[in-house]
């Protein structure tokens, strides 16, 4: 018998999904003012996108992009390629995936670190054109804090552990192999796991 599934995501990002908007073509040819790319081919999703900056009022231009990804990947990607032609770089640098998932009208929670993808790259394009026309006082480096000295595991990988579904104490372990060894960082982490869940999964 056929088995049929379910399309489990909102009418919008099925639209993105279907029409993606400013997908980049040569990029050679879009002589970009600034481009970044986050993630890896090789190992799964990988995000590329590139700005035009208009210099006098400091906002975006333009915004294309182009990746090797799932349907939340190209939804979110594309959303937030319309949603930054405009507006000014700060605003544009501190969107976050929250703010992304939104506009699409809500993500699976495990295909909720797909939209990441997109805010990251973009965040890299920006930092890009800032280096190259001397603001390097406006990047802002992400910082990580280690959590688990045992196993080396930092804030950033909790968060991209919780980003991909882990929910329990356990399922961080699973992922991150954190709290091992002696397990002291387990109410520390615990902790940290709660407030990355508030943030990009509470209404």
């Amino acid at each position: 018998m056929e088995k049929k599934y379910e399309w489990v995501y909102s009418d919008k990002v099925k639209d993105h999904f279907m029409n993606p908007r400013n997908v980049l073509g040569d990029e050679a040819e879009y002589n970009a003012d600034g481009k970044g790319t986050v993630g890896n081919i090789k190992c799964g999703d990988e995000m590329i996108v590139a700005i035009k900056v208009d210099k006098v009022n400091g906002t975006i231009a333009d915004c294309r992009w182009k990746t090797y990804g799932c349907a939340s990947a190209i939804a979110s990607t594309s959303i937030l390629s319309e949603a930054v032609k405009g507006k000014t770089l700060d605003f544009a640098y501190h969107i976050t995936a929250k703010d992304i998932a939104n506009e699409l009208g809500g993500l699976p929670e495990h295909k909720v670190h797909c939209s990441v993808l997109g805010h990251k790259a973009l965040r890299a394009a920006i930092d890009d054109y800032y280096k190259r026309n001397g603001m390097t006082d406006k990047v802002e480096e992400e910082k990580s804090h280690l959590i688990c000295q045992c196993m080396n595991v930092t804030d950033i990988e909790v968060e991209h552990a919780v980003l991909e579904g882990a929910r329990t104490y356990l399922e961080l372990q699973e992922r991150t192999k954190l709290g091992t060894v002696c397990g002291q960082c387990k109410d520390k982490a615990s902790a940290l796991m709660e407030e990355y869940k508030k943030r990009h999964f509470s209404e």
